[in-house]
């Protein structure tokens, strides 16, 4: 009797120290399910938004547990294709050959539209210039312009300041002022760019180097570093990345920001995303100098 009594005890013990031991699909899917932990990769551009809404997310649901980790666009689609993360933060729409391999791997990817974001164009506050068209910026970004005074500023040598490649902000600047939005066009950065690993890196590199050109998302952006205003051509007026020119789509370097996951979300995921898309949500995004996109 005392050792079925034993056993009898421990099996109970067990239960109530580990009830995630229960068999996968007992549990009712959807916010009831809030212990579930949810995996979010990809973007660094979006990782400060997305630890945000973390947070104002996990002030409701105090029992949920998310994790957000940067990276790169690439890397938070690859975490979805191995099915190492719930949702990919992207800052660009998947390419071709990554809808291929999710094809191959019997992913489904399912996207979101979570905010919008421009990318701001920027140098140290020491540099006179203010402005520059995009075909200056592409010049600049592919080595044809190589000193600040072909430009008007002071005869010192540009240094530039890139993403890395497996950035999303890096391929959609290049996609929309390098090649200016015709994907047969060739230019490439120059190849003297020095890939940063983060927009965080790029804000500190320009902070402290007075000849450094660089680009971040517009959530990056603070008074050590100087935004330029940007306009299509010479004949065109001049706009600042400010959130009103973005809404407005005055500002050219305009993007959105995406989530993936594969298939429909459910359960958490899904109530993760749903608060995203709220109006909290996206008041969130306007606190942390993105801009929101329409309620649904």
């Amino acid at each position: 009797m005392k050792t079925k009594t034993l056993i009898f005890l421990c099996l109970s013990l067990t239960a109530s120290l580990f009830p995630s031991c229960e068999k996968a699909g007992t549990q009712t899917p959807g916010p009831a399910s809030l212990h579930h932990s949810i995996q979010i990769k990809g973007s660094d551009t979006m990782v400060n938004l997305g630890q945000a809404w973390v947070e104002g997310y996990m002030q409701e649901h105090p029992q949920a547990f998310v994790a957000v980790t940067g990276g790169g666009s690439g890397t938070g689609i690859a975490a979805l294709l191995s099915g190492t993360c719930d949702i990919a933060e992207t800052s660009r729409t998947m390419k071709s050959k990554e809808l291929k391999q999710a094809a191959e791997k019997g992913v489904k990817p399912v996207e979101f539209v979570v905010a919008m974001d421009g990318l701001a164009v920027v140098v140290n506050p020491k540099n006179p210039l203010d402005r520059l068209t995009v075909n200056e910026l592409a010049d600049i970004f592919t080595g044809k312009i190589r000193n600040w005074k072909e430009v008007g500023g002071h005869d010192l040598p540009i240094v530039l300041l890139s993403r890395e490649v497996n950035s999303g902000t890096h391929v959609y600047f290049k996609e929309h002022v390098l090649r200016q939005g015709d994907e047969k066009r060739p230019e490439e950065f120059d190849e003297g760019a020095l890939l940063m690993p983060s927009s965080q890196a790029v804000a500190d590199e320009i902070a402290q180097n007075p000849n450094a050109i660089g680009y971040y998302g517009v959530g990056y952006s603070n008074p050590t570093q100087k935004a330029l205003a940007v306009a299509q051509d010479k004949n065109s007026p001049y706009y600042l990345p400010t959130l009103e020119n973005i809404m407005d789509g005055k500002y050219y370097i305009s993007r959105p920001l995406l989530m993936y996951t594969n298939g429909q979300p459910q359960g958490t995921v899904k109530d993760f995303i749903d608060f995203v898309l709220s109006k909290e949500g996206q008041e969130i995004v306007r606190q942390v100098d993105f801009v929101p996109v329409p309620q649904r």
